[in-house]
């Protein structure tokens, strides 16, 4: 009898559904009109941000125990006001097509990321010294633009996060971490981020960036190394030059002696190479639709995807020894944590990126417009927009939508308006880093951070570590390289 609400519920909704799965397999794919939508449909978003931003510090027990269901409040925010607006059909089809083209693509890539990264462990110790601080960050910022920003972030946090566990002052290593790293690392192919992925898709050659985006990169990551330096350097002598202590129950070799510096889980290097692989063919393949959910196109290349790259992470669980992972302090929390907040943000997000994509005839028409003067492209408006709105929206259609503003033509991108296309590519990596959720590993990092006890600046405090170090550096690099 407990069972009847419950199911009569889900015949009505069933048969309200009806007409609309009707509309779907005759083709109807209807959206919201992004240039009829005022700016009242980002409150969802906003209250999203702060949420995230305000909360952990006002209430913190209640955050920490509900921000999945707070997740989904904003998600429902605009979800319900849309389905009133625009009926249940394209209610119905929008949430479809972000959750299943968007988010759980998203999702399976960094927890594939996320575990086979978390498989490969740094043995013995590292004492977490300036220069070993700087050389971890300047590694990893190198290695992102070739395995990607999270995968680049998922390997060496831990091993940083170790190495300066009996410091007193960490939170400088970590932020930086993430605007290097988890960043401004992947600004030099299609593998570092999702944006110049797409633009790889859009027909950006894979070498480009790496050529017209090199001194840009080399410029932000030489500054940002070199004052992190001086920052660590300083804190480090505060702090009296503490040297990393013998840990008792650190880990043993065969021998019964310390261990040595080396890599345990190697295997999971291969794996990580796997993921690249895999995600790099899935942009070269094409397999056609293969299934269709709701009127909602499955790509056969996406769906192989996603199933190899469940494999893989299924691989790194069964080859990856139960202790190798403990020793690394892996647990589920950050990537649950992610999958939870993430999802409220691509949601109540939707209406956001509809106006964005509206362009000119949308609510962000006078932004838009500064991009361009008398017909002619202005390339550090194009640099500040993509990255101003990267931060805070996906980074991935924000570049897109300023590819297309720009003409859309990759071969005329790449030549004569090749000032352009640098000026949204370098926006839309280097910016991500402006803010928690500008890009996907700069939550996980913060995650895994606090989880081994490093006290995290909140969303607002990390946002003016940002702001005082990065737009400086940001504003340089304008002078420089895009007036």
């Amino acid at each position: 009898m407990s069972k009847r609400p419950w199911m009569l519920g889900l015949a009505l909704l069933l048969a309200a559904c009806l007409p609309d799965v009707a509309l779907a397999s005759e083709g109807a794919h209807p959206s919201i009109p992004g240039a009829e939508l005022s700016a009242l449909w980002v409150i969802p978003f906003a209250c999203m941000l702060l949420s995230i931003a305000i909360m952990p510090l006002t209430l913190p027990h209640f955050w920490e125990h509900h921000f999945g269901k707070i997740a989904v409040f904003w998600g429902l925010a605009f979800l319900v006001p849309c389905v009133a607006a625009y009926g249940l059909h394209t209610g119905t089809y929008v949430l479809l097509h972000t959750i299943l083209l968007e988010y759980i693509p998203f999702i399976i890539l960094i927890f594939s990321l996320f575990t086979v990264a978390g498989g490969v462990r740094l043995t013995g110790s590292l004492a977490g010294t300036p220069l070993v601080n700087t050389g971890i960050l300047a590694v990893g910022t190198v290695l992102a633009s070739w395995m990607g920003t999270t995968g680049a972030a998922m390997l060496l946090i831990r091993p940083l996060l170790r190495a300066n566990a009996h410091r007193r002052y960490r939170v400088h290593s970590v932020v930086f971490f993430i605007f290097l790293v988890a960043n401004i690392g992947g600004s030099l192919t299609p593998l570092g981020d999702p944006p110049l992925f797409l633009g790889f898709l859009k027909g950006v050659t894979f070498f480009w960036t790496t050529v017209h985006l090199l001194s840009k990169t080399i410029f932000v990551s030489a500054v940002l190394l070199a004052l992190f330096f001086v920052v660590d350097f300083a804190l480090f002598r505060r702090e009296g030059s503490p040297a990393a202590p013998k840990d008792p129950a650190a880990p043993k070799d065969p021998a019964g002696g310390e261990e040595k510096l080396g890599l345990d889980g190697k295997v999971n290097l291969l794996l990580l190479l796997g993921v690249v692989a895999v995600v790099l063919a899935s942009g070269l393949l094409s397999l056609g639709e293969v299934a269709s959910v709701y009127g909602v196109p499955i790509e056969g290349q996406n769906l192989l995807r996603d199933v190899l790259l469940l494999v893989i992470a299924g691989l790194s669980m069964k080859l990856t020894s139960h202790r190798c992972r403990e020793l690394n302090g892996f647990t589920w929390a950050p990537i649950l944590e992610v999958g939870k907040l993430f999802f409220g943000i691509f949601i109540s997000m939707i209406p956001a990126i509809a106006i964005l994509r509206a362009g000119t005839d949308g609510a962000l028409a006078p932004l838009i417009r500064l991009v361009s003067h008398d017909g002619q492209p202005v390339n550090a408006m194009y640099f500040w927009l993509t990255g101003a709105l990267s931060s805070f929206l996906d980074n991935a259609p924000t570049y897109l939508v300023f590819f297309n503003t720009a003409g859309g033509d990759a071969a005329q991108l790449m030549g004569p308006m090749q000032g352009t296309l640098a000026a949204i590519s370098a926006g839309a990596v280097f910016m991500g880093a402006n803010s928690y959720i500008g890009n996907a590993p700069n939550f996980m990092v913060r995650s895994i951070a606090e989880e081994q006890g490093v006290p995290m600046p909140s969303f607002f405090g990390y946002m003016a570590w940002s702001v005082g170090i990065l737009i400086p550096v940001f504003l340089v690099t304008t002078w420089l390289f895009f007036l």
